[in-house]
């Protein structure tokens, strides 16, 4: 319990943070310079305090050095592209084709990240009608690490072109973890508001009240 009174943010705050959401992009392209270890160590604590259905907590975070870990996933990457450029055609198959999507050669810091179904914390609080908000929680957790990272200059980029199974194979990790994101960390080549793939013409930005309804 702290005695600290809580912040108040103010409108320049809020301006800010209104900057940070706006240029948090899922970036690809990236410098080979190093990441502090302790840098990365201080987003991944951010992290952790996310919300968390029954305060369970369940984000578990492996951090991908290993060469011949990463030789692995790049592979089961470059797979599993392969066969999702066969569900174009034409020009859509054309510009699948040229995009860049992972970092994964380029990014110095790459975070696999599950979620554990087998945690016993939380006491199972929230989630008997709706377990998969285990997994929700992660993506929290995700986002935070996100921001935080924007805020210190970092890029990430979520590669989600793997298979789950195959990549808890390589990084044996329990079975009760499940496979929720692979993060690829790193000093980006450029920064944009723009997302990429409304850059290269794949899908616009949709007007936000287009997903706002009412009954």
């Amino acid at each position: 319990m702290t005695d600290r009174p809580p912040p108040r943010f103010d409108d320049f705050s809020s301006e800010l943070f209104e900057q940070l959401v706006v240029w948090r992009r899922d970036v690809r392209h990236f410098r080979r310079d190093p990441v502090d270890p302790e840098l990365v160590d201080h987003l991944l604590a951010l992290a952790c305090l996310a919300p968390s259905v029954g305060n369970a907590q369940p984000w578990r975070f492996v951090k991908v050095e290993e060469p011949e870990n990463r030789v692995a996933v790049r592979a089961n990457f470059i797979s599993c592209n392969s066969d999702a450029l066969h569900d174009y055609s034409g020009e859509r198959a054309k510009l699948y084709a040229t995009l860049k999507l992972s970092g994964l050669d380029d990014a110095p810091v790459h975070i696999a990240v599950f979620s554990d179904h087998a945690t016993e914390a939380g006491h199972g609080l929230g989630r008997k009608t709706m377990p998969e908000t285990m997994d929700y929680s992660v993506v929290t957790a995700i986002y935070t690490f996100w921001l935080a990272a924007r805020l210190k200059g970092l890029g990430v980029g979520w590669v989600s072109i793997v298979e789950p199974d195959r990549i808890k194979s390589i990084l044996d990790v329990p079975e009760d973890w499940a496979f929720v994101a692979y993060l690829c960390v790193g000093y980006p080549q450029e920064e944009n508001d723009v997302p990429e793939l409304v850059r290269y013409g794949w899908q616009d930005r949709e007007a936000w009240e287009k997903f706002v309804l009412k009954r």
